[in-house]
Formats: structure tokens, C-alpha cells, sequence
């Protein structure tokens, strides 16, 4: 039986564990656990670790960001203004929370100290800033999925600057930064990578063999490889930067299960969750053995685990899913 305990939030928010004892990772999977989230049907989503700890992350349907302390399993919420829709939070160097209100045209940050709102509003187009990531610089790249952007926000002055996609309906949708400061992002709505100039902001698209591949999410591991999980057929791929070459395996859930959140550890392991099944399954892949391991079930069901995210210090990925649920799977032992 795959290992895992699943914690569910009840009325003084104390977890009850059903403990499993650890085994190979690599034969049973990664232990899950879960906690249940006290706003009910707020989709809790894309959570990130602070320096303390603490995890954050943003409720989009409840318009708020929250914190979860895994230590005890209590909860602490700020609420945003209704109808920002949140979508995703990050945590810049002095512990600032950076939120995309995605259905608002603004990205916000958060005091840690007071919980002061200060609301950076997106150019005329840039309507709904949907994922974040700070670069090495400590300049935040945002990816505008419906406004068909690629954006750029300096915190130290405020200035906001995007840039369009070549084509229509492009949907850029994740994002990460390689360690040259390179960002990549998926242009979910067609079969492209694209990778921008950190200085310049040039886009650059790079077009994978498939012309019905539609990328959601992607990872970089340490020799720059850039990986990305096909939403519509079911593959996880790998793009050569230097060569252009792409090497594609079909997942184990096959064409209709849906890969969509996504991770790269410290070992360049590639971990994803097929959404198409029910319950949704935790998937890892060995580049080296180019071998899928360690598939498990999210005991919750998961509904949709959309976006996630590595800790080194702990060997753990957080996500969460729509069955209002904010999860860790520990990867490293």
C-alpha cells in the first residue's frame, strides 16, 4: 500500500494522523499528507514555504491569502478585497507576500509585519497576472494567461512593464527561471515554449514537434533542460535549450490523464500529478533510467492539483487541490 497519512482539520484545527510507516520511496512513493483547509470550497492553491516555515497560499475562490503552520496544523488568513481572485502567492527576501489577482488586474503585496495591501495595477490589456516568480535579481516575471502577456514587475520602483506573445490565444501560463536568469514560459495555448531576455524582455518561441502538444507547467533541472507536462495528450518532455532537441515519454495514466502540476527536486527527479484519474496521482520520473516511480494516489482525491513547489531544506513539495486541501509529499529521505 502506497505510504501516506492524510490529516483532516477538525474543530480546535489539531490534525488527526493515520500514521504509515516510511518505506523505499522508489517502491511505494512519496508519503502524502494532507491538511484540510477550514474555509470550505475556497480552492486553495499554489503554495509556497517561508523562511520560518510557514506555508502560504492563496484561496481563489475565497479571496484571500492564508498561511498554514504544519508544525500544529492552525491556520491564519488575510482577507483580500472580494473579487480579486487570487491565483498565486510567492515570498520575496524579507518575507513580503507577493499575490497575482488574477480577476482584479493587479499584483499585491502583503507586509509580513502590519498586513498592509499595497496594489501594483497592470497595464491596459495585462487583465488577469496569473503566475509569479522572482528572478535572481529579486525582479518579479508574471505570466497574463487571457491577456496573452509576459510580464515584469520591479519592486524597488514599482514600474511595471509586459510584453504580448506572437500569437492570439497564446495562453502563457507557467513559469520558472533557469540559472543562467533565464525565464521560461509555457504558451499552454498552443504547442511553444518561450524563453525571454531578462535584460531586453525579448520573447523568443520555440515550437515542440507536436502540433497537438498544449504544455501547462514546467521545471528546469541542472544541466538547464527544460521539462514540461503535456495537459492534452498526456506526456511528460524534455526541450534541449542548447540543440532545440525534445525527447517525450507518454505518462503512465496514458493520453487522458491530464499531467498539470509540476515539480524538480534536488536530484533532478521530475514529480507531477496526473488529473485526469480520480483520485488524482502523484507521479515521479527519473531522468537517468528515463523510468516513471513512485506513483500514489492523493487520498483526498485531489480534484485538480493545478501548481507546486520544491522545498530543499525539508525534501518536501507542497501543493494543493480543489477538494480544499493543502498537501506535502516528502520526496527525499
Amino acid at each position: 500500500m502506497a505510504m501516506r497519512h492524510f490529516l483532516l482539520l477538525i474543530a480546535v484545527l489539531l490534525p488527526v494522523v493515520i500514521p504509515v510507516r516510511a518505506q523505499d520511496l522508489a517502491v511505494n512513493g512519496p508519503e502524502l499528507t494532507e491538511w484540510m483547509v477550514p474555509w470550505e470550497n475556497t480552492r486553495p492553491r499554489d503554495p509556497i514555504i517561508d523562511a520560518n516555515g510557514r506555508v502560504w497560499f492563496v484561496g481563489q475562490a475565497g479571496d484571500y491569502v492564508a498561511s498554514l503552520n504544519p508544525q500544529d496544523g492552525s491556520f491564519d488568513r488575510i482577507d483580500l478585497q472580494e473579487g480579486d481572485g487570487p491565483h498565486n502567492v510567492i515570498v520575496d527576501a524579507e518575507g513580503a507576500l507577493w499575490y497575482a489577482g488574477n480577476r482584479a488586474a493587479h499584483i499585491g503585496r502583503i507586509d509580513p509585519k502590519t498586513k498592509e495591501i499595497t496594489r501594483f495595477p497592470m497595464p491596459e490589456g495585462a487583465r488577469d497576472p496569473h503566475t509569479l516568480i522572482f528572478d535572481h535579481q529579486g525582479k518579479l516575471w508574471f505570466t497574463v494567461q487571457g491577456g496573452n502577456m509576459i510580464g515584469r514587475l520591479d519592486p524597488a520602483t514599482g514600474d511595471v512593464k509586459v510584453r504580448p506573445v506572437s500569437q492570439e490565444r497564446s495562453r502563457p501560463y507557467g513559469i520558472v527561471v533557469a540559472e543562467d536568469g533565464t525565464p521560461w514560459v509555457v504558451l499552454f495555448g498552443t504547442n511553444r515554449l518561450a524563453s525571454i531576455d531578462p535584460e531586453t524582455m525579448e520573447i523568443t518561441e520555440h515550437e515542440l514537434p507536436r502540433p497537438e502538444t498544449r504544455p501547462r507547467r514546467l521545471g528546469i533541472t541542472s544541466d538547464g533542460a527544460v521539462w514540461y507536462v503535456d495537459y492534452a495528450k498526456g506526456y511528460l518532455g524534455r526541450f534541449d535549450p542548447a540543440t532545440g532537441d525534445v525527447k517525450e515519454w507518454q505518462t503512465p495514466g496514458g493520453e487522458s490523464s491530464a499531467p498539470y502540476a509540476m515539480a524538480v527536486d534536488d536530484q533532478d527527479r521530475i514529480w507531477f500529478v496526473e488529473t485526469g484519474p480520480n483520485p488524482n496521482r502523484f507521479v515521479g520520473f527519473d531522468p537517468a533510467s528515463e523510468s516513471f516511480f513512485g506513483i500514489t494516489e492523493i487520498e483526498s482525491g485531489g480534484g485538480t492539483v493545478r501548481h507546486m513547489i520544491f522545498d530543499p531544506e525539508s525534501g518536501v513539495i507542497w501543493f494543493g487541490t480543489d477538494t480544499n486541501t493543502i498537501g506535502s509529499a516528502l520526496v527525499r529521505r
